[in-house]
């Protein structure tokens, strides 16, 4: 049996800021515990900053005691070198997460605004004014990355406490979630009431 309280670490990946937000699942109310960036210093070079992250993720993952770590997916921008930067950066966050034992989710820009305003195409603005009616929170963050990293983490809130994933996971009594089929051959199996005949 689950516990009733779960704590859900969101993290925003950055080479220069990082941002970072906790959130506690109380009787399935959304309890902010932290939202801050860490701003990395621009003038060390690429390997520091990596090493700054791990040990800022595994500082947060040692005092907060996580059950679940979600991050945000690089966006696909044109600049290769910065996407490098950033896949690199994502990627030490995640090793400091997979090191403490903690599962690691990882979900795109344009899902986590669709699970959080319903409109994958939603501004940052209108994320936010969500994120406050969703945890309660009056002020301000002084910086969106923070912002950001607390709406993956809600979003992972929201989907491991969906019906549908709870269904998948009691029916085969497992706390792993059901692999999706694949092919057209498994398709066709699992929907006979799709496949219509010309």
């Amino acid at each position: 049996m689950e516990s009733r309280q779960q704590i859900i670490l969101g993290i925003d990946p950055g080479t220069l800021v990082m941002g970072y937000g906790l959130i506690c699942i109380e009787e399935n109310r959304i309890v902010l515990l932290e939202m801050n960036v860490l701003k990395l210093p621009p003038r060390k070079d690429n390997y520091k900053r990596l090493s700054i992250i791990h040990q800022k993720v595994c500082e947060i993952i040692d005092k907060f005691q996580p059950h679940h770590c979600a991050i945000e997916a690089p966006f696909f921008g044109k600049n290769v070198q910065s996407m490098l930067k950033l896949g690199r950066a994502q990627g030490v966050a995640i090793a400091a997460a997979m090191q403490a034992g903690i599962p690691v989710t990882e979900y795109s820009p344009r899902k986590i605004k669709q699970c959080i305003t319903g409109n994958g195409n939603a501004d940052k603005e209108q994320v936010w004014k969500m994120l406050q009616r969703l945890a309660s929170i009056e002020e301000s963050p002084k910086y969106l990355d923070a912002s950001d990293a607390l709406a993956v983490a809600i979003c992972h809130h929201f989907q491991i406490s969906s019906p549908v994933l709870k269904a998948a996971l009691s029916s085969n009594g497992s706390k792993k979630t059901k692999k999706s089929k694949s092919g057209w051959k498994e398709f066709i199996e699992a929907n006979p009431d799709r496949i219509h005949l010309r």
